[in-house]
Protein backbone atom coordinates (compact mmCIF):
# COMPACT_ATOMS: atom_id res chain seq x y z
CA UNK A 1 0.00 0.00 0.00
CA UNK A 2 1.09 3.60 -0.56
CA UNK A 3 2.34 5.12 2.65
CA UNK A 4 -0.21 7.68 3.80
CA UNK A 5 1.20 11.10 4.61
CA UNK A 6 0.94 12.42 8.11
CA UNK A 7 -1.74 15.10 8.16
CA UNK A 8 -0.17 18.34 9.35
CA UNK A 9 -3.01 20.80 8.95
CA UNK A 10 -5.15 19.27 11.69
CA UNK A 11 -2.56 19.80 14.42
CA UNK A 12 -2.56 23.57 14.13
CA UNK A 13 -3.79 25.53 17.11
CA UNK A 14 -5.15 29.04 16.68
CA UNK A 15 -2.21 31.33 16.06
CA UNK A 16 0.36 28.50 15.92
CA UNK A 17 3.04 28.39 13.25
CA UNK A 18 2.40 26.26 10.17
CA UNK A 19 5.07 23.62 10.22
CA UNK A 20 5.78 22.54 6.82
CA UNK A 21 -32.00 26.54 3.12
CA UNK A 22 -34.78 24.74 4.63
CA UNK A 23 -35.43 21.00 4.41
CA UNK A 24 -35.63 17.97 6.64
CA UNK A 25 -33.48 18.53 9.75
CA UNK A 26 -31.84 15.45 11.25
CA UNK A 27 -30.04 14.35 14.39
CA UNK A 28 -26.33 14.45 15.16
CA UNK A 29 -23.92 11.55 15.63
CA UNK A 30 -21.47 11.81 18.55
CA UNK A 31 -17.85 12.30 17.50
CA UNK A 32 -15.34 9.66 18.59
CA UNK A 33 -11.85 8.75 17.46
CA UNK A 34 -13.16 5.42 16.23
CA UNK A 35 -15.92 7.11 14.27
CA UNK A 36 -13.46 9.45 12.59
CA UNK A 37 -11.57 6.43 11.29
CA UNK A 38 -14.73 4.92 9.75
CA UNK A 39 -14.54 3.70 6.17
CA UNK A 40 -17.27 3.16 3.58
CA UNK A 41 -20.60 2.10 5.04
CA UNK A 42 -22.29 0.71 1.92
CA UNK A 43 -19.92 0.32 -1.04
CA UNK A 44 -16.87 -1.95 -1.26
CA UNK A 45 -13.75 -0.24 -2.59
CA UNK A 46 -12.50 -3.48 -4.12
CA UNK A 47 -15.47 -3.53 -6.50
CA UNK A 48 -14.01 -0.48 -8.28
CA UNK A 49 -10.42 -1.69 -8.63
CA UNK A 50 -11.13 -2.99 -12.20
CA UNK A 51 -11.52 0.60 -13.37
CA UNK A 52 -7.96 1.49 -12.42
CA UNK A 53 -6.67 -1.74 -13.93
CA UNK A 54 -8.46 -0.99 -17.19
CA UNK A 55 -7.20 2.58 -17.31
CA UNK A 56 -3.67 1.29 -16.72
CA UNK A 57 -3.97 -1.10 -19.67
CA UNK A 58 -5.30 1.46 -22.12
CA UNK A 59 -2.12 3.55 -22.24
CA UNK A 60 1.61 3.44 -22.57
CA UNK A 61 2.72 5.21 -19.41
CA UNK A 62 5.45 7.39 -20.86
CA UNK A 63 5.29 9.93 -18.02
CA UNK A 64 5.12 8.81 -14.38
CA UNK A 65 5.31 11.14 -11.38
CA UNK A 66 4.75 10.62 -7.65
CA UNK A 67 2.06 7.96 -8.08
CA UNK A 68 2.72 5.74 -11.12
CA UNK A 69 0.01 3.61 -12.71
CA UNK A 70 1.18 0.55 -10.79
CA UNK A 71 0.23 2.36 -7.56
CA UNK A 72 -2.85 4.13 -8.91
CA UNK A 73 -5.47 1.92 -7.27
CA UNK A 74 -3.69 1.92 -3.93
CA UNK A 75 -3.69 5.70 -3.98
CA UNK A 76 -7.35 5.80 -5.03
CA UNK A 77 -8.39 3.33 -2.33
CA UNK A 78 -6.64 5.46 0.31
CA UNK A 79 -7.92 8.81 -0.87
CA UNK A 80 -11.11 9.06 -2.92
CA UNK A 81 -14.83 8.90 -2.16
CA UNK A 82 -16.64 5.98 -3.80
CA UNK A 83 -19.50 6.50 -6.24
CA UNK A 84 -22.05 4.11 -7.70
CA UNK A 85 -24.95 4.72 -10.08
CA UNK A 86 -26.88 2.80 -12.78
CA UNK A 87 -25.31 4.73 -15.69
CA UNK A 88 -22.03 3.05 -16.64
CA UNK A 89 -20.43 6.07 -18.31
CA UNK A 90 -21.01 8.33 -15.29
CA UNK A 91 -19.37 5.76 -13.05
CA UNK A 92 -16.47 5.13 -15.43
CA UNK A 93 -15.63 8.80 -15.93
CA UNK A 94 -15.85 9.44 -12.18
CA UNK A 95 -13.11 6.91 -11.48
CA UNK A 96 -11.18 7.91 -14.60
CA UNK A 97 -10.97 11.52 -13.48
CA UNK A 98 -9.53 10.55 -10.09
CA UNK A 99 -7.11 8.14 -11.81
CA UNK A 100 -6.12 10.95 -14.17
CA UNK A 101 -5.83 13.53 -11.38
CA UNK A 102 -3.24 11.55 -9.39
CA UNK A 103 -0.98 11.48 -12.48
CA UNK A 104 -0.36 15.19 -11.81
CA UNK A 105 0.79 14.79 -8.21
CA UNK A 106 4.47 15.74 -8.12
CA UNK A 107 6.80 15.31 -5.14
CA UNK A 108 9.08 18.25 -4.42
CA UNK A 109 11.55 19.03 -1.62
CA UNK A 110 8.83 21.27 -0.17
CA UNK A 111 6.03 18.71 -0.35
CA UNK A 112 3.57 17.42 -2.98
CA UNK A 113 2.13 19.74 -5.61
CA UNK A 114 -0.25 19.32 -8.55
CA UNK A 115 0.41 20.22 -12.18
CA UNK A 116 -1.84 21.22 -15.05
CA UNK A 117 0.12 19.57 -17.89
CA UNK A 118 2.12 16.37 -17.63
CA UNK A 119 4.66 17.69 -20.13
CA UNK A 120 6.77 20.69 -19.17
CA UNK A 121 5.52 24.07 -20.35
CA UNK A 122 7.87 27.03 -20.90
CA UNK A 123 5.54 29.48 -19.13
CA UNK A 124 5.13 27.34 -16.01
CA UNK A 125 6.58 28.14 -12.60
CA UNK A 126 8.74 25.83 -10.50
CA UNK A 127 7.87 22.13 -10.71
CA UNK A 128 5.83 22.85 -13.87
CA UNK A 129 3.08 24.51 -11.81
CA UNK A 130 0.60 26.88 -13.51
CA UNK A 131 -1.79 29.09 -11.53
CA UNK A 132 -4.67 29.08 -14.03
CA UNK A 133 -6.62 26.11 -12.63
CA UNK A 134 -5.69 26.57 -8.97
CA UNK A 135 -9.34 27.07 -8.00
CA UNK A 136 -10.39 23.91 -9.84
CA UNK A 137 -7.58 21.91 -8.23
CA UNK A 138 -8.56 23.12 -4.76
CA UNK A 139 -12.27 22.38 -5.22
CA UNK A 140 -11.39 18.86 -6.39
CA UNK A 141 -8.73 18.13 -3.76
CA UNK A 142 -10.96 19.15 -0.86
CA UNK A 143 -12.60 15.72 -1.16
CA UNK A 144 -9.38 13.70 -0.76
CA UNK A 145 -8.81 11.87 2.54
CA UNK A 146 -5.20 13.00 2.81
CA UNK A 147 -5.23 16.77 3.47
CA UNK A 148 -1.50 17.20 2.81
CA UNK A 149 -2.01 17.32 -0.96
CA UNK A 150 -4.17 20.42 -0.67
CA UNK A 151 -2.26 22.22 2.08
CA UNK A 152 1.17 21.54 0.56
CA UNK A 153 0.01 22.70 -2.88
CA UNK A 154 -1.40 26.00 -1.60
CA UNK A 155 1.53 26.60 0.72
CA UNK A 156 3.86 26.20 -2.26
CA UNK A 157 2.02 28.81 -4.30
CA UNK A 158 2.07 31.43 -1.55
CA UNK A 159 5.39 30.75 0.22
CA UNK A 160 7.38 28.47 -2.08
CA UNK A 161 9.67 31.18 -3.46
CA UNK A 162 12.00 31.53 -0.43
CA UNK A 163 9.02 32.34 1.76
CA UNK A 164 7.41 34.58 -0.86
CA UNK A 165 4.70 33.82 -3.44
CA UNK A 166 5.72 31.95 -6.56
CA UNK A 167 6.94 34.34 -9.23
CA UNK A 168 4.13 33.44 -11.67
CA UNK A 169 1.28 33.37 -9.17
CA UNK A 170 -0.34 36.34 -10.96
CA UNK A 171 0.22 34.92 -14.43
CA UNK A 172 -3.49 34.06 -14.39
CA UNK A 173 -6.62 35.27 -12.62
CA UNK A 174 -7.73 33.03 -9.77
CA UNK A 175 -10.41 32.49 -7.16
CA UNK A 176 -8.12 30.90 -4.58
CA UNK A 177 -9.50 32.56 -1.39
CA UNK A 178 -12.99 31.38 -2.33
CA UNK A 179 -11.65 27.87 -2.95
CA UNK A 180 -9.72 27.84 0.34
CA UNK A 181 -12.85 28.81 2.29
CA UNK A 182 -14.95 26.20 0.50
CA UNK A 183 -12.29 23.60 1.28
CA UNK A 184 -12.55 24.63 4.94
CA UNK A 185 -16.29 23.92 4.86
CA UNK A 186 -15.33 20.30 4.07
CA UNK A 187 -12.25 19.72 6.22
CA UNK A 188 -13.06 22.07 9.13
CA UNK A 189 -9.36 22.98 9.40
CA UNK A 190 -9.56 26.43 10.94
CA UNK A 191 -5.83 26.43 11.66
CA UNK A 192 -4.96 26.28 7.98
CA UNK A 193 -7.42 29.09 7.19
CA UNK A 194 -5.79 31.25 9.85
CA UNK A 195 -2.41 30.49 8.32
CA UNK A 196 -3.55 31.36 4.80
CA UNK A 197 -5.57 34.46 5.69
CA UNK A 198 -2.72 37.04 5.87
CA UNK A 199 -1.14 35.60 2.72
CA UNK A 200 -4.40 35.75 0.77
CA UNK A 201 -5.26 39.19 2.15
CA UNK A 202 -1.97 40.66 0.96
CA UNK A 203 -2.38 38.96 -2.39
CA UNK A 204 -5.85 40.50 -2.77
CA UNK A 205 -4.36 43.98 -2.28
CA UNK A 206 -1.78 43.15 -4.93
CA UNK A 207 -4.55 42.31 -7.42
CA UNK A 208 -6.15 45.65 -6.62
CA UNK A 209 -2.91 47.50 -7.31
CA UNK A 210 -2.40 45.68 -10.60
CA UNK A 211 -5.88 45.40 -12.11
CA UNK A 212 -8.48 47.67 -10.50
CA UNK A 213 -9.78 50.63 -12.49
CA UNK A 214 -11.81 53.73 -11.63
CA UNK A 215 -15.27 52.17 -11.97
CA UNK A 216 -14.44 49.62 -9.20
CA UNK A 217 -14.05 46.86 -11.75
CA UNK A 218 -10.97 44.84 -12.65
CA UNK A 219 -9.46 44.35 -16.09
CA UNK A 220 -7.77 41.32 -17.56
CA UNK A 221 -6.45 40.13 -20.90
CA UNK A 222 -8.28 37.02 -22.05
CA UNK A 223 -5.03 35.03 -22.23
CA UNK A 224 -4.37 35.83 -18.56
CA UNK A 225 -7.84 34.55 -17.75
CA UNK A 226 -6.73 31.29 -19.39
CA UNK A 227 -9.14 32.06 -22.25
CA UNK A 228 -7.11 33.32 -25.17
CA UNK A 229 -8.66 34.31 -28.50
CA UNK A 230 -12.07 34.77 -26.91
CA UNK A 231 -14.97 36.18 -28.90
CA UNK A 232 -14.98 39.37 -26.81
CA UNK A 233 -11.29 39.85 -26.15
CA UNK A 234 -7.71 39.62 -27.23
CA UNK A 235 -4.30 38.72 -25.89
CA UNK A 236 -3.39 42.38 -25.34
CA UNK A 237 -6.78 44.00 -24.70
CA UNK A 238 -7.45 45.15 -21.12
CA UNK A 239 -11.17 44.41 -20.85
CA UNK A 240 -13.40 44.29 -17.77
CA UNK A 241 -14.41 40.65 -17.87
CA UNK A 242 -17.04 38.78 -15.83
CA UNK A 243 -14.29 36.31 -14.91
CA UNK A 244 -11.83 38.34 -12.86
CA UNK A 245 -14.57 40.57 -11.45
CA UNK A 246 -16.57 37.59 -10.22
CA UNK A 247 -13.39 36.04 -8.84
CA UNK A 248 -12.53 39.19 -6.92
CA UNK A 249 -16.05 39.34 -5.52
CA UNK A 250 -15.90 35.72 -4.41
CA UNK A 251 -12.46 36.26 -2.93
CA UNK A 252 -13.63 39.30 -0.97
CA UNK A 253 -16.60 37.37 0.44
CA UNK A 254 -14.31 34.52 1.47
CA UNK A 255 -11.73 36.86 3.02
CA UNK A 256 -14.45 38.54 5.09
CA UNK A 257 -15.35 35.13 6.52
CA UNK A 258 -11.69 34.28 7.10
CA UNK A 259 -11.18 37.63 8.85
CA UNK A 260 -14.00 36.80 11.23
CA UNK A 261 -12.39 33.44 11.99
CA UNK A 262 -9.06 35.19 12.62
CA UNK A 263 -10.65 37.77 14.94
CA UNK A 264 -9.90 40.60 12.49
CA UNK A 265 -13.02 42.73 12.87
CA UNK A 266 -11.73 45.58 10.73
CA UNK A 267 -10.71 43.11 8.01
CA UNK A 268 -14.20 41.60 8.04
CA UNK A 269 -15.81 45.03 7.54
CA UNK A 270 -13.28 45.97 4.87
CA UNK A 271 -13.80 42.88 2.73
CA UNK A 272 -17.57 42.92 3.14
CA UNK A 273 -17.52 46.49 1.81
CA UNK A 274 -15.23 45.50 -1.07
CA UNK A 275 -17.53 42.61 -2.01
CA UNK A 276 -20.58 44.87 -1.99
CA UNK A 277 -18.80 47.45 -4.15
CA UNK A 278 -17.80 44.87 -6.74
CA UNK A 279 -21.25 43.28 -6.79
CA UNK A 280 -22.85 46.65 -7.51
CA UNK A 281 -20.29 47.45 -10.20
CA UNK A 282 -20.73 44.10 -11.95
CA UNK A 283 -24.50 44.45 -12.00
CA UNK A 284 -24.34 48.06 -13.15
CA UNK A 285 -21.63 47.80 -15.81
CA UNK A 286 -21.43 44.18 -16.98
CA UNK A 287 -25.13 43.31 -17.14
CA UNK A 288 -26.46 44.01 -20.64
CA UNK A 289 -30.24 44.54 -20.27
CA UNK A 290 -30.74 44.14 -24.01
CA UNK A 291 -29.11 40.71 -24.14
CA UNK A 292 -30.15 39.91 -20.55
CA UNK A 293 -26.67 38.59 -19.82
CA UNK A 294 -23.45 39.48 -18.04
CA UNK A 295 -20.99 40.49 -20.77
CA UNK A 296 -17.45 41.79 -21.10
CA UNK A 297 -16.93 45.55 -21.13
CA UNK A 298 -14.41 46.66 -23.71
CA UNK A 299 -11.36 48.71 -22.82
CA UNK A 300 -13.11 51.86 -24.12
CA UNK A 301 -16.06 51.36 -21.77
CA UNK A 302 -18.53 49.98 -24.33
CA UNK A 303 -20.19 46.58 -24.10
CA UNK A 304 -18.79 43.71 -26.16
CA UNK A 305 -22.41 42.75 -26.91
CA UNK A 306 -21.64 39.04 -27.08
CA UNK A 307 -22.89 36.36 -24.77
CA UNK A 308 -20.10 34.06 -23.57
CA UNK A 309 -20.09 31.26 -20.99
CA UNK A 310 -18.14 33.55 -18.66
CA UNK A 311 -21.43 35.41 -18.19
CA UNK A 312 -22.58 32.53 -15.96
CA UNK A 313 -19.58 32.85 -13.63
CA UNK A 314 -21.21 35.46 -11.32
CA UNK A 315 -23.42 32.63 -9.99
CA UNK A 316 -20.34 30.52 -9.21
CA UNK A 317 -19.95 33.00 -6.32
CA UNK A 318 -23.65 33.77 -5.75
CA UNK A 319 -22.99 37.36 -6.85
CA UNK A 320 -26.32 38.40 -8.50
CA UNK A 321 -28.97 39.79 -6.17
CA UNK A 322 -31.33 36.98 -5.16
CA UNK A 323 -34.25 39.38 -5.02
CA UNK A 324 -33.85 40.71 -8.57
CA UNK A 325 -35.35 38.14 -10.90
CA UNK A 326 -34.24 39.91 -14.08
CA UNK A 327 -30.88 38.13 -13.89
CA UNK A 328 -32.56 34.70 -13.93
CA UNK A 329 -33.26 34.95 -17.65
CA UNK A 330 -29.58 34.46 -18.47
CA UNK A 331 -29.95 30.76 -17.62
CA UNK A 332 -32.41 30.22 -20.46
CA UNK A 333 -29.38 30.36 -22.77
CA UNK A 334 -27.83 27.27 -21.14
CA UNK A 335 -30.55 25.08 -22.61
CA UNK A 336 -31.03 26.91 -25.92
CA UNK A 337 -29.47 25.25 -29.03
CA UNK A 338 -28.90 28.74 -30.44
CA UNK A 339 -27.36 29.76 -27.14
CA UNK A 340 -24.81 27.49 -25.44
CA UNK A 341 -26.43 24.05 -25.73
CA UNK A 342 -24.48 22.02 -28.32
CA UNK A 343 -24.47 18.25 -28.98
CA UNK A 344 -21.25 17.74 -27.00
CA UNK A 345 -21.65 20.30 -24.27
CA UNK A 346 -21.81 23.94 -23.32
CA UNK A 347 -20.06 26.20 -25.80
CA UNK A 348 -17.84 29.09 -24.71
CA UNK A 349 -19.66 31.57 -26.96
CA UNK A 350 -23.32 31.52 -27.91
CA UNK A 351 -23.88 29.66 -31.17
CA UNK A 352 -26.04 32.40 -32.71
CA UNK A 353 -23.27 34.97 -32.43
CA UNK A 354 -21.61 36.12 -35.69
CA UNK A 355 -18.31 35.77 -33.80
CA UNK A 356 -18.87 32.08 -33.03
CA UNK A 357 -15.85 29.94 -34.07
CA UNK A 358 -14.34 32.78 -36.11
CA UNK A 359 -10.84 32.75 -34.55
CA UNK A 360 -9.64 29.76 -36.51
CA UNK A 361 -8.46 26.41 -35.19
CA UNK A 362 -6.61 24.89 -33.35
CA UNK A 363 -4.56 27.25 -31.21
CA UNK A 364 -6.58 27.32 -27.99
CA UNK A 365 -9.52 29.49 -29.11
CA UNK A 366 -12.30 30.31 -26.64
CA UNK A 367 -14.72 31.57 -29.27
CA UNK A 368 -17.21 28.73 -29.12
CA UNK A 369 -15.61 25.30 -28.80
CA UNK A 370 -16.26 23.33 -25.60
CA UNK A 371 -13.65 23.70 -22.85
CA UNK A 372 -13.93 21.54 -19.70
CA UNK A 373 -12.50 24.49 -17.72
CA UNK A 374 -15.55 26.60 -18.63
CA UNK A 375 -17.97 23.67 -18.39
CA UNK A 376 -16.85 23.12 -14.80
CA UNK A 377 -17.44 26.76 -13.95
CA UNK A 378 -20.84 26.88 -15.62
CA UNK A 379 -22.09 23.67 -13.98
CA UNK A 380 -20.89 24.83 -10.55
CA UNK A 381 -22.69 28.12 -11.14
CA UNK A 382 -25.82 26.29 -12.31
CA UNK A 383 -25.85 24.13 -9.17
CA UNK A 384 -25.60 27.30 -7.06
CA UNK A 385 -28.45 28.87 -8.99
CA UNK A 386 -30.64 25.79 -8.49
CA UNK A 387 -29.79 25.56 -4.79
CA UNK A 388 -29.53 29.17 -3.67
CA UNK A 389 -31.95 31.24 -5.76
CA UNK A 390 -35.77 31.36 -5.59
CA UNK A 391 -36.22 30.85 -9.33
CA UNK A 392 -38.46 29.00 -11.77
CA UNK A 393 -36.32 29.44 -14.88
CA UNK A 394 -34.55 26.05 -15.05
CA UNK A 395 -34.79 22.69 -13.28
CA UNK A 396 -32.44 19.90 -12.28
CA UNK A 397 -33.24 18.26 -15.64
CA UNK A 398 -31.04 20.84 -17.37
CA UNK A 399 -28.21 20.25 -14.91
CA UNK A 400 -28.40 16.50 -15.47
CA UNK A 401 -28.60 16.93 -19.24
CA UNK A 402 -25.45 19.05 -19.31
CA UNK A 403 -23.65 16.73 -16.88
CA UNK A 404 -24.54 13.85 -19.17
CA UNK A 405 -23.05 15.68 -22.15
CA UNK A 406 -19.95 16.45 -20.11
CA UNK A 407 -19.58 12.74 -19.37
CA UNK A 408 -20.15 11.73 -22.99
CA UNK A 409 -17.57 14.25 -24.20
CA UNK A 410 -14.79 12.67 -22.15
CA UNK A 411 -14.02 9.85 -24.57
CA UNK A 412 -11.54 9.73 -27.42
CA UNK A 413 -11.20 6.81 -29.82
CA UNK A 414 -13.33 4.64 -27.60
CA UNK A 415 -11.49 5.27 -24.34
CA UNK A 416 -11.94 7.70 -21.44
CA UNK A 417 -10.03 10.89 -22.11
CA UNK A 418 -9.78 14.47 -20.92
CA UNK A 419 -7.92 17.11 -22.89
CA UNK A 420 -7.95 20.81 -23.62
CA UNK A 421 -11.00 21.46 -25.79
CA UNK A 422 -13.31 19.81 -28.28
CA UNK A 423 -15.57 20.46 -31.25
CA UNK A 424 -19.07 21.19 -30.01
CA UNK A 425 -20.82 19.21 -32.78
CA UNK A 426 -18.62 16.15 -33.30
CA UNK A 427 -17.01 15.74 -29.88
CA UNK A 428 -13.59 15.53 -31.55
CA UNK A 429 -10.79 16.62 -29.20
CA UNK A 430 -9.05 19.41 -31.11
CA UNK A 431 -5.63 18.68 -29.63
CA UNK A 432 -6.31 15.03 -28.93
CA UNK A 433 -3.24 13.73 -30.74
CA UNK A 434 -0.88 16.16 -29.03
CA UNK A 435 1.03 14.88 -26.02
CA UNK A 436 0.43 18.14 -24.13
CA UNK A 437 -3.34 17.64 -24.21
CA UNK A 438 -3.49 14.19 -22.59
CA UNK A 439 -4.84 14.20 -19.02
CA UNK A 440 -5.19 17.98 -19.05
CA UNK A 441 -5.81 18.89 -15.40
CA UNK A 442 -7.75 22.08 -16.06
CA UNK A 443 -11.27 21.36 -14.81
CA UNK A 444 -13.33 19.58 -12.17
CA UNK A 445 -15.53 16.53 -12.39
CA UNK A 446 -15.62 14.73 -9.03
CA UNK A 447 -16.67 17.95 -7.31
CA UNK A 448 -19.57 18.32 -9.74
CA UNK A 449 -20.75 14.79 -8.97
CA UNK A 450 -20.37 15.26 -5.22
CA UNK A 451 -21.64 18.80 -4.66
CA UNK A 452 -23.96 19.03 -7.66
CA UNK A 453 -25.37 15.71 -8.79
CA UNK A 454 -25.44 13.95 -5.41
CA UNK A 455 -25.90 17.33 -3.79
CA UNK A 456 -23.56 17.40 -0.78
CA UNK A 457 -23.59 21.12 -0.01
CA UNK A 458 -20.94 21.85 2.66
CA UNK A 459 -22.08 24.17 5.45
CA UNK A 460 -20.37 26.00 8.32
CA UNK A 461 -20.74 24.44 11.75
CA UNK A 462 -21.81 20.92 12.54
CA UNK A 463 -24.24 20.34 9.71
CA UNK A 464 -24.42 19.24 6.10
CA UNK A 465 -27.04 19.85 3.45
CA UNK A 466 -27.83 17.20 0.85
CA UNK A 467 -29.92 18.23 -2.16
CA UNK A 468 -29.49 15.89 -5.17
CA UNK A 469 -29.86 17.34 -8.66
CA UNK A 470 -30.82 13.97 -10.12
CA UNK A 471 -34.26 14.41 -11.69
CA UNK A 472 -37.03 12.32 -10.19
CA UNK A 473 -37.41 9.10 -12.17
CA UNK A 474 -33.96 9.31 -13.82
CA UNK A 475 -31.99 6.95 -11.55
CA UNK A 476 -33.58 4.37 -9.27
CA UNK A 477 -30.45 4.21 -7.16
CA UNK A 478 -27.08 5.82 -6.50
CA UNK A 479 -24.60 5.97 -3.65
CA UNK A 480 -21.76 8.27 -2.64
CA UNK A 481 -19.68 6.71 0.12
CA UNK A 482 -16.41 7.17 2.00
CA UNK A 483 -16.69 10.95 1.69
CA UNK A 484 -14.50 12.84 4.19
CA UNK A 485 -16.46 15.61 5.86
CA UNK A 486 -15.44 17.50 8.99
CA UNK A 487 -13.37 14.59 10.30
CA UNK A 488 -16.08 12.01 9.71
CA UNK A 489 -17.20 9.75 6.88
CA UNK A 490 -20.36 10.72 5.01
CA UNK A 491 -22.56 8.39 2.95
CA UNK A 492 -25.50 9.37 0.75
CA UNK A 493 -27.79 6.59 -0.53
CA UNK A 494 -30.75 6.85 -2.88
CA UNK A 495 -32.65 3.58 -3.32
CA UNK A 496 -36.12 3.87 -4.81
CA UNK A 497 -37.21 0.33 -3.93
CA UNK A 498 -34.82 -0.44 -1.09
CA UNK A 499 -33.62 -3.56 -2.90
CA UNK A 500 -30.30 -2.26 -4.28
CA UNK A 501 -28.44 -1.43 -1.08
CA UNK A 502 -30.66 -2.91 1.63
CA UNK A 503 -30.82 0.34 3.58
CA UNK A 504 -34.51 0.97 3.08
CA UNK A 505 -36.43 2.97 0.52
CA UNK A 506 -35.69 6.60 -0.26
CA UNK A 507 -32.84 9.01 0.37
CA UNK A 508 -30.64 8.26 3.38
CA UNK A 509 -27.70 10.16 4.84
CA UNK A 510 -25.26 8.36 7.12
CA UNK A 511 -22.36 9.66 9.19
CA UNK A 512 -19.80 7.06 10.22
CA UNK A 513 -22.29 4.38 9.23
CA UNK A 514 -25.15 5.73 11.37
CA UNK A 515 -28.30 7.15 9.82
CA UNK A 516 -28.74 10.85 10.51
CA UNK A 517 -31.28 11.75 7.86
CA UNK A 518 -33.93 10.25 5.63
CA UNK A 519 -36.54 11.35 3.09
CA UNK A 520 -38.90 9.27 1.00
CA UNK A 521 -38.11 11.22 -2.18
CA UNK A 522 -35.21 13.11 -3.73
CA UNK A 523 -35.36 16.33 -1.75
CA UNK A 524 -33.20 18.59 0.38
CA UNK A 525 -32.14 17.21 3.77
CA UNK A 526 -30.27 19.25 6.38
CA UNK A 527 -28.46 17.07 8.89
CA UNK A 528 -26.50 17.71 12.05
CA UNK A 529 -23.31 15.73 12.22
Amino acid sequence: MIQKRQAVAGVLAAGAAFLLGGGTVCAAVPSTDAAKAAGPAVLRAEDYRPYAEYFNRMEDENIAKAVPNAKAWEWMEDNIPLFDCPQDNFREIYYFRWWSFRKHITDTPQGPVVTEFLVNRPYADKYNMIACAMGHHTYEMRWLHDPDYLTSYLKMWYTGNDGQPMSKLHGFSSWTPDAVYNAYLVNDDEGFVRYMYPLLKEDYFRWEREKRVADNLFWQRDVSDGMEESASGGRRVQNRRPTINSYMYGNAVALAKMAEMAGDREGKKLFEAKADTIRRAVQEHLWNPEDRFFETMNQDGTSSKVREAIGFIPWYFNLPDRGDRKYDEAWLQAGDPEGFDAPFGLTTCERRSPLFRTRGCCSCEWDGAVWPFATSQTLTAMANFLNNYPQQTITDSLYFKQMEKYVESQYYRGHPYVGEYLDEKTGYWLKGDQERSRYYNHSTFADLVISGLVGVRPQPGNKVEVNPLVPEGKWDWFCLDNLPYKGKTLTVVWDKTGEKYGRGKGLTVLVNGKTVGHADSLQKIVCKI
